[in-house]
C-alpha cells in the first residue's frame, strides 16, 4: 500500500515540475512578444501562446483575485512558482517520510 502512494507521489512531483517548465516558457515567450522579438501575427506563435494560457489561466485566476492591480505587472506566475517551489522542496519529501514511516 505505501508502494502506491509513493507512486502517486511521485506522480505529483512529475506534474509539478511539468508546470514549473510551461510557467517558465510562457514567461520566456511574454517577453519575447512585449519586446517585439516574436509577434502573435505569426500562427505558430499564437498558437503556443493561446495554447500555454489556457494551461495556465486555471492556476493564475484565483491568485490574480486575491493580489491588488499593479497594472501592466502580473505576479501570478511567480506567486505560483513560489507555491510550486515550496509543495516540492517542503511538503512533498514531509508526504515521502511519512508514507514511508507508515508501512
Amino acid at each position: 500500500m505505501a508502494s502506491f502512494f509513493v507512486m502517486i507521489l511521485n506522480i505529483v512531483q512529475i506534474l509539478l515540475d511539468v508546470a514549473w517548465w510551461i510557467i517558465f516558457v510562457q514567461f520566456i515567450l511574454s517577453i519575447l512578444i512585449s519586446f517585439n522579438v516574436i509577434n502573435t501575427y505569426n500562427e505558430f506563435v499564437r498558437s503556443i501562446w493561446n495554447g500555454l494560457n489556457t494551461v495556465t489561466e486555471p492556476m493564475y485566476r484565483p491568485i490574480r483575485r486575491m493580489l491588488p492591480d499593479t497594472g501592466t505587472l502580473d505576479f501570478a506566475p511567480l506567486i505560483v512558482l513560489i507555491l510550486i517551489r515550496i509543495f516540492s522542496g517542503a511538503v512533498l519529501p514531509w508526504l515521502y517520510q511519512m508514507v514511508s514511516s507508515a508501512g
